[in-house]
């Protein structure tokens, strides 16, 4: 089982990060923590594969973090999980040692690709024996950077999703299929299937709300990671 520590500031994305990586098989949870301190502490004390890491943190900033845990010189990788578009960061993280960086919000699948191709990528390089030459290096690294298969259904845009996945994120008390329209741009039945397909993979879950008159709405509130905070990566509502 590969060990996954949780770094993340924020109670409730924390949970749902840890109980993302418990649905990936061979993975498991050491442990989770909500500061960079704690983090480097928690990997000295414990055997931990890989840091879920958010960048943004009440004490320090991620890269420290992953400074921190090279000088260990224990073996762990890091998958950064943040909001941070900044190709300045994005370029400290490659530097660091992050070998995955997943922007949020993300949905349950789009993690379990990168877990996916992680344990792909450790399977490889456990493997006895030495390359036979580049292109069998090449091979070994693409792994990790290959995008995994099905995280989205045939017919549906990346693009679309991250818009709706986003919109849904900054409400507090849930959106209609016909609020979340209104708010990308597409048709409401698109709107739907894109919330379906996000309440199916985790991140959302469906809440009937009654009028007066009528069939209950369905609404579906946010339940994983949120789209933007208060100015710092990983606040709630949880955009690091």
């Amino acid at each position: 089982m590969i060990s996954v520590l949780v770094v993340e500031d924020d109670p409730v994305a924390a949970d749902a990060h840890r109980a993302f990586v418990e649905r990936v098989s061979g993975f498991t949870v050491a442990g989770v923590v909500h500061s960079g301190g704690a983090a480097v502490r928690f990997c000295r004390a414990h055997r931990v594969d890989l840091v879920l890491l958010d960048f943004y943190l009440p004490d320090t900033h991620g890269l420290a973090v992953c400074r921190a845990l090279r000088a260990t010189g224990a073996p762990i990788d890091v998958i950064a999980v943040t909001s941070a578009r900044e190709l300045s960061v994005v370029r400290g993280a490659v530097s660091a040692g992050v070998v995955q960086y997943l922007l949020k919000p993300f949905t349950f699948a789009a993690l379990r690709d990168k877990l996916d191709s992680y344990a792909r990528f450790r399977e490889r390089v456990a493997s006895p024996g030495e390359a036979s030459g580049q292109a069998d290096i090449d091979r070994v690294l693409a792994t990790l950077r290959t995008p995994g298969h099905g995280s989205t259904p045939k017919g549906m845009s990346t693009a679309t999703l991250d818009a709706v996945t986003a919109v849904l994120a900054e409400s507090t008390g849930g959106l209609s299929a016909t609020a979340v329209a209104e708010a990308t741009g597409v048709a409401r039945v698109t709107a739907r299937r894109y919330l379906e397909y996000l309440a199916d993979h985790g991140f959302a879950r469906r809440h009937p709300h009654y009028g007066t008159v009528g069939r209950p709405e369905v609404r579906y509130v946010s339940v994983g990671p949120r789209a933007s905070d208060d100015g710092g990566l990983g606040r709630s509502p949880e955009a690091s």
